[in-house]
């Protein structure tokens, strides 16, 4: 017989998100949402491309999966966190995105965005980004890359199409639109896949 305090009646509504939960994991699983975005995709306008990543905090609670991967999530002064690296097509709509641990350097990232990014006329990244090998890589793929050097390089930016470069707003703003979603504002799950179904969701839906 069971004893000690007795377990409380449970809110109408609690059966109904505990199916919607189930539901979710058994997506994210299959990679369903991931899938769906992937589709939404093929309407892309592929003229221009820009690239970049964008740090999200984690929640405190968030460790602590059983697995021994370290589920994109990256240990900092700052706590814990992941980086959303995305692609955006001429529209300011997402075409690609991957996720990593903060403390991943931009450039790791930068032959894989163009790559599986639909074919574009023309490549735009920040200083982050600034390597000869991913302009070789994006000129050998038929697109012009306008990506700012440092200031220690030795070639000058006098080639760079400013004015193209100005419209790197329209990848901040992909990032301002799905950081109004708390759950991708703040990342409090766990395992990569489950997160990584709710950023697919947010962009599908973009």
């Amino acid at each position: 017989m069971r004893t000690g305090i007795p377990w409380p009646d449970l809110p109408p509504y609690f059966g109904k998100w505990s199916a919607v939960f189930r539901r979710f994991n058994l997506w994210s699983k299959k990679d369903v949402l991931n899938e769906l975005f992937r589709v939404l995709t093929c309407h892309a306008d592929t003229d221009w491309l820009f690239i970049d990543g964008n740090i999200v905090r984690a929640h405190q609670h968030n460790t602590g999966a059983a697995t021994a991967d370290d589920e994109s999530i990256g240990k900092s002064r700052g706590g814990n966190s992941t980086k959303i690296y995305l692609a955006v097509d001429s529209g300011g709509l997402p075409v690609y995105y991957e996720l990593s641990c903060r403390n991943t350097h931009d450039i790791i990232h930068g032959e894989s965005l163009v790559a599986n990014s639909p074919a574009s006329k023309i490549v735009v990244a920040d200083k982050g980004y600034s390597s000869e090998k991913l302009r070789d890589y994006i000129r050998e793929n038929d697109a012009t890359p306008v990506i700012p050097r440092k200031v220690n390089s030795l070639v000058g930016n006098d080639h760079i199409d400013w004015c193209m470069y100005k419209y790197r707003h329209l990848l901040e703003n992909a990032f301002g639109r799905i950081k109004q979603y708390r759950g991708i504002a703040t990342r409090y799950e766990k395992l990569e896949r489950n997160y990584h179904s709710m950023v697919a969701l947010a962009f599908a839906m973009m």
